[in-house]
Formats: structure tokens, sequence, C-alpha cells
């Protein structure tokens, strides 16, 4: 289902369907951000339920992967904000040919009562110890190292690689024949979604009917998410128990 496509069969065109509204009673501009919001809410979810065969909006033409510059001795790498969850980070070698290895994030609990400076060490003027980093911690939208990087060990020019999971492409009030990077039997949950809000003001008695529907079809996209990679083949080890 596209946004916006002028025929009566976009998402807005649902919503005012449902809401009895139209452009005036209900501004584009407010349904447009409602139903990017439900896309967000949305999108949360399904992260967190998708299996080995991860989400990422097919409106998007590039891949989830981002490479960046390593500078001597840094440990701290921001990132964009719409990198919601980083999945792997990779360190590229200085050998010829170099090669790009993964790095394990840091469990602070492995730390013990140590700090990261402690652990990892500083040298004798203060600043954090380098070779190859082995470890990565995210905080925010950063990235730190352990320990830094330095050009004995690394490539610095396109040294980091990060694979991630990030929001959806999101609509603009421009947006017409767009749809959104869901399966095409739950586009309508969008309207649904965008709907509440105006008609919790507006239009209450369908709000109970509103919020059934998106129960269930919020149940049925999570399940989607999680079961898809069903071609992966499964197998079956079984457990060996000793009764000697």
């Amino acid at each position: 289902m596209q946004l916006n496509p002028g025929s009566s069969n976009g998402i807005l065109d649902e919503i005012n369907s449902l809401c009895s509204t139209d452009a005036t009673s209900y501004p584009t501009a407010d349904k447009v951000r409602r139903v990017n919001s439900a896309y967000e809410e949305l999108i949360g979810d399904i992260i967190n339920a998708d299996g080995t065969w991860q989400y990422d909006d097919t409106n998007l033409t590039d891949q989830p992967i981002g490479s960046g510059n390593l500078v001597e001795g840094q440990e701290d790498y921001s990132f964009a904000s719409e990198y919601l969850q980083i999945e792997q980070v990779e360190i590229l070698d200085s050998n010829s040919p170099a090669v790009y290895h993964k790095i394990k994030p840091l469990d602070r609990s492995e730390l013990g009562d140590m700090s990261t400076e402690e652990y990892f060490g500083v040298t004798g003027a203060g600043n954090p110890q380098t070779g190859f980093p082995e470890y990565f911690d995210q905080v925010g939208d950063t990235i730190r190292l352990y320990p830094a990087p330095t050009s004995a060990s690394v490539t610095l020019t396109a040294g980091i690689k990060i694979y991630f999971k990030r929001t959806a492409d999101l609509f603009t009030t421009a947006d017409t024949t767009q749809e959104p990077g869901l399966p095409s039997t739950h586009h309508v949950l969008l309207a649904y979604m965008a709907s509440v809000p105006y008609c919790a003001v507006y239009k209450q008695n369908l709000v109970p009917w509103l919020e059934k529907k998106i129960d269930s079809m919020k149940k049925t996209l999570i399940e989607h998410y999680a079961h898809r990679e069903k071609a992966k083949r499964k197998m079956i080890i079984p457990i060996i128990t000793s009764f000697r």
C-alpha cells in the first residue's frame, strides 16, 4: 500500500476513511508524522524479534554496513544516531593483503573491579595503550575501542567496518508512491496506528476496535519476522547422558 497515491488506495486514504477526515480536518503533515511514529515503533518491535535473517527496510538502497577511518591512539568513534543497534565490528589489520577481523563486545563483568584504564593500561603520559583493538564498547552513539588502534597493527584508512540495524526510510509529505518496508499484508497497520491519536479525541468509540486490530496485527507481524528464516536448515543435536 502506497503512502498517498491519490487514488483512494493509500495509507493516508485509509486513515481518512477510518476517521471520516480529510486534509483539512486531519492535516497531511500530522498524518505523515504519526505514520512515521507508528513505523518506528514497529521497527523497534521487529528488531527485538527478528531471527537470523534480520530486518532492513527494502526502500534503502545501501547495505546496513558502514566503514570509517581510524585515528592513531584514539579510542572513541561516533556514528549516526539512526543506527539502532550495532551487530558486529571489524578492524582491518596491517598485513598485505589486509584482512578485516571481527572484534568482541566488551563485557564489563569480565573486568572485575577494574576500570578500563586499569585493565587495558595507559602509557607513561597517561594516554591509552595502543595495539590491535580486540574489544569494542558501545555507549550511546559512540564506539570505544580497546586497545586504541595504532598504524603498526591496523590499517587506519577505512580501518573500521560496522554492521548495524537501522531505522526505516521514513516518509515525508512529498512522498506519494513509496510503500513501507513491511510485508504488504501489514501496510494497513500503519493506518490503524496513526488513526488512534485522532480518534482518541474526536472518535472515541472507534478506539477499542482500532486497538484490538492493532494488537492482533502486531502479533502476526512479529511472528513473521521471528520465524522467517525457515529456509535455514535446522539441526537436532542429541544430548548424550552418561550413566557411569
